[in-house]
């Protein structure tokens, strides 16, 4: 399956975080979000995209976006990371990946899942969409980049 691509439109989101707090894409009110996917809690190249995250979620908010990440960790283990490293945005629990299989994020070797992280503007489309799994750190960079064209536009 093909994933989804910019220009297209996202699924909505209706998952609960690491609190049990029911978290909708359709409830954003008209701001944009930024959608991480990343492989598994706690492990070092999430651990450095979460934080990367964490240390620009006020500049994120600034450009009028939400983070939220996910993965198919259980809302205990989210819980856990969200602590230990000071997270301020929700932790997805996507249990089975069916939000992952919605947005066609692919794996790597059909081992690992992947680590894609979606612009998503207030309308619900796609704007930007950055596949890497190595480089952790450059999914706030490419989202950053991605926000500051959709205010620019």
């Amino acid at each position: 399956m093909m994933g989804l691509a910019a220009g297209d439109r996202a699924p909505l989101i209706a998952l609960t975080d690491q609190n049990g707090t029911e978290r909708r894409s359709d409830s954003l009110g008209g701001k944009a979000l930024v959608l991480f996917f990343y492989p598994k809690d706690d492990t070092p190249g999430c651990t450095m995209e979460a934080c990367a995250f964490r240390d620009s979620y006020a500049d994120l908010q600034g450009l009028g976006a939400e983070v939220w990440g996910v993965s198919g960790d259980d809302a205990a283990s989210h819980q856990r990371f969200a602590q230990r490293h000071n997270l301020p945005y929700p932790l997805l629990v996507d249990r089975g990946n069916g939000l992952r299989k919605a947005f066609g994020v692919p794996g790597v070797l059909g081992l690992l899942p992947g680590r894609v992280t979606y612009v998503i503007d207030g309308e619900g489309v796609i704007r930007h969409v950055f596949n890497n799994l190595l480089d952790g750190p450059a999914h706030r960079r490419e989202a950053i980049a991605a926000l500051q064209r959709l205010q620019g536009s």
